[in-house]
């Protein structure tokens, strides 16, 4: 089958990926067989590829937003047909006995497994995964558009969550990429009012069209206090400036799997008055399936751009660069 792989970590402008011909996967029991048709591009693809995570083990194939149809199946499933179509997302497989998994905190498992880093991934035409971590597609969404909610939505409905944000409370999101564009989505349609900060003129003219109130830049004033906040945006100095403008008792989720240093920061005029920062790590299979029926409920549109697989190299350099506008997909 035709894969885009990493056998060495790299800069994105370096093109680490390599297009080959590996075997296909084999379902092993419990597990079926995906046909990819599309794969989403996510910041963590960048982490990967440029080795800032743990623990890869190379070669591996990257790419954990995943739709495609059910092409074999092993032992003991059912769940799916052949010819089903069906989403992967990051979290690949949990343990199902630890203390986390059994508290419904699986994305906390110490022996998670995550695709496309610990397990190959969807930039490729094949891929297994165990029948329980697979997801049902919405009929309603196309296959492209469909990608970006197996982790951009999930995380971004997990980060609103972790936020505490309530319905017709004022919410700030830092940064608007593939995350925030579905997140300010469901934060509309729970009545919040949202204010986007970004540098992006492109970025915050979506905003606008997607329902924000108010946009600027992370050094500007909103027009109130946020009532909570998330910052997707990998940039640690973005704490102390969410912090700045975060109302008493209001919490800061940081929804990146990687950021680098958070500036030192004064208690009193940072922290204080029970102010909370809190980290997103991972996700549900409940988060999942709820973030599947709100897709539907309001619906979420989101705004997709199409490549082939072979560009893998050129996706993740311009998602670096800033030049994404909502969502890249792969299309396998």
């Amino acid at each position: 089958m035709r894969a885009m792989v990493l056998e060495g970590f790299g800069q994105a402008a370096a093109a680490p990926l390599k297009k080959r011909d590996v075997p296909a996967p084999i379902p092993g029991p419990g597990e079926i067989l995906i046909r990819v048709r599309f794969c989403g591009v996510c910041h963590t693809d960048l982490h990967t590829v440029e080795g800032e995570l743990p623990d890869i083990v190379l070669p591996r194939i990257p790419g954990h937003e995943v739709v495609g149809t059910v092409a074999g199946a092993g032992k003991a499933t059912g769940k799916f047909s052949i010819g089903d179509r069906v989403g992967v997302a990051w979290l690949h497989r949990a343990c199902g006995h630890c203390r986390f998994c059994l508290r419904g905190r699986e994305n906390l498992c110490p022996d998670a497994v995550f695709t496309g880093l610990s397990a190959d991934g969807g930039y490729a035409e094949y891929l297994t995964v165990p029948e329980a971590f697979a997801y049902a597609i919405p009929k309603d969404f196309g296959n492209a558009k469909a990608a970006p909610l197996l982790c951009a939505g999930i995380i971004g409905y997990r980060a609103l969550r972790v936020s505490g944000i309530e319905a017709g409370g004022v919410l700030g999101l830092y940064g608007f990429g593939a995350s925030a564009h579905i997140a300010i989505q469901i934060a509309t349609h729970w009545g919040c009012e949202v204010y986007v900060f970004s540098r992006g003129q492109e970025h915050q003219g979506l905003a606008r069209e997607l329902g924000a109130s108010w946009t600027g830049t992370a050094q500007d004033d909103p027009p109130s206090k946020l009532d909570a906040a998330v910052i997707f945006a990998p940039a640690g100095g973005l704490v102390p400036e969410a912090l700045r403008v975060l109302e008493r008792g209001g919490t800061v989720a940081l929804a990146g799997i990687s950021m680098t240093p958070i500036p030192e920061m004064d208690y009193g005029r940072s922290l204080y008055h029970e102010k909370a920062l809190r980290s997103v790590a991972n996700a549900t299979r409940r988060d999942g399936e709820e973030l599947m029926r709100l897709a539907v409920e309001i619906p979420i549109r989101t705004t997709t751009g199409v490549f082939p697989l072979e560009e893998a190299n050129a996706v993740l350099r311009a998602l670096k660069e800033g030049r994404i506008t909502g969502a890249a997909v792969l299309e396998i």
